[in-house]
């Protein structure tokens, strides 16, 4: 890895790169990194660099909490260690380079919490049961000119939704995401204005896990970049209004096993394996949602009548679903069946979201649990009755339910581990207790440019 490092350090210093950032996103989500100089690179590969433990106490504004035992001091410090094979030139930046990364201790062994070693673990788990993921984002953003406050109202673009002519003022940042993400080694399946206020969406191709997750931090970092140098200023957060529809970075996932998609059946619904991962999904929804839409605003999100999934069901190719069935078939092929989960948004850590939805379905597959019928309906236009006589419930609308759904799952909350469960509970509490006493609209301001 060192000879990789430097041979990669020395062909980028030629090509005029100066830095490279190491960065890993925290338990709220937010990206973080830090920039070392090209010739530091091999070094960084080799020993890492030093970072404080504290990180993963940081709440969603930058304030440390120190209600988790196993970091409840300012004391001790872990090594960031690059992930040279995915190294990349920045081509928005183009003095930059960029790379995930790994956080171990002191001594060079796994640290408890690491998110990415999580999801690593899960991806191992699940070949060694003869299991194989495929994973992608879409990742929906607001614009606004640089400077805005408030991008509902100072938007980036006029509408209307879906149309050509949306974007026609930001043809100069449109080209540059097509560029960049093809420059950084990004596929993107399609690029649109979406439905809410300047909203813009763009969906990345599918890859394995621990790749996905990595591209959806590198994605922020190129689009961050490319409205930069445009004049404009981009929103991940998952409101930016009380009226307008949030943002959500739907995660779409499918399970193989010997190349064979477990989620594509010729009946037009999941069948066997494949049922009984969306079923694993479907038991776990309110504690997957925990992990995966997290943050105070994620649970102002979560709203009937959005298309967010505010209600724990599945359905065939119900957008109002949390969890959407996507079928393959004789036009698109059997690797197109995927499921979707919608109650996922820029504040969830991509590796943990990953992690526990993995688990989740894996866990249902060892259990063959069952999968009951999918719903075609908006279940929210339906009367209390009528949802309990069909099962369906209220996905946890607070941080407290969030936390009760969490702990209340031995299937997700052990994924995570005590200490890093601990710590992200407490990251959780700090945030709830912060909003207590915000106004909600106070609320999604502060959070409008966090991601």
């Amino acid at each position: 890895m060192t000879k990789a490092a430097s041979a990669a350090a020395k062909d980028f210093a030629a090509a005029g790169v100066g830095g490279v950032h190491l960065a890993w996103a925290d338990n709220n989500g937010i990206p973080r990194s830090r920039i070392v100089p090209i010739g530091g690179l091999a070094d960084a590969a080799t020993r890492g660099v030093g970072a404080t433990s504290l990180f993963a106490v940081f709440d969603s504004h930058d304030a440390i909490t120190y209600g988790h035992a196993g970091l409840s001091t300012p004391s001790g410090d872990v090594r960031l260690v690059p992930v040279v094979e995915r190294l990349r030139r920045l081509a928005g930046q183009p003095a930059l380079a960029w790379a995930p990364v790994r956080q171990l201790t002191q001594s060079g062994d796994p640290w408890p919490y690491c998110q990415r070693g999580v999801l690593e673990a899960q991806v191992a788990e699940g070949a060694r049961r003869g299991l194989e993921f495929r994973a992608g984002y879409e990742l929906e953003f607001a614009v606004a000119p640089a400077g805005s406050t408030d991008v509902v109202t100072s938007p980036g673009h006029p509408g209307p939704a879906y149309s050509p002519h949306a974007l026609v003022g930001l043809d100069g940042f449109v080209a540059a995401l097509l560029h960049d993400f093809a420059a950084n080694g990004l596929r993107i399946g399609q690029l649109h204005a979406e439905y809410g206020v300047a909203q813009l969406e763009l969906s990345l191709a599918a890859t394995d896990p621990v790749s996905a997750a990595d591209d959806q931090l590198l994605a922020r970092q190129t689009i961050h970049a490319a409205a930069h140098a445009h004049g404009l200023v981009v929103s991940f957060a998952p409101l930016i209004g009380l009226g307008a529809a949030g943002n959500g970075w739907h995660l779409h996932t499918s399970v193989r096993r010997k190349g064979r998609n477990l989620l594509d059946d010729e009946s037009g619904v999941p069948a066997g394996d494949g049922a009984g991962y969306l079923a694993g999904l479907l038991r776990d929804l309110p504690a997957l949602t925990a992990i995966t839409a997290p943050s105070v605003p994620s649970t102002l999100r979560l709203r009937p009548g959005y298309f967010a999934g505010a209600y724990a069901f599945w359905g065939v190719e119900n957008r109002e679903a949390p969890l959407r069935y996507v079928p393959g078939s004789p036009l698109l092929g059997a690797d197109h069946a995927n499921v979707e989960l919608k109650t996922s948004d820029a504040s969830a850590n991509p590796y943990l979201a990953l992690a526990v939805v993995l688990a989740a379905g894996m866990a249902g597959i060892a259990d063959a649990a069952a999968l009951p019928d999918p719903i075609a309906e908006d279940p929210g236009g339906w009367t209390e009755g009528e949802r309990e006589t069909r099962g369906v419930r209220r996905l946890p609308a607070d941080t407290a339910g969030q936390d009760a759904a969490l702990t209340a799952s031995p299937r997700v909350a052990g994924v995570l581990g005590d200490d890093l469960l601990g710590a992200f509970r407490a990251v959780r509490a700090s945030d709830a207790a912060w909003a207590e006493e915000r106004t909600a609209d106070e609320i999604v301001a502060a959070h409008l440019w966090r991601y």
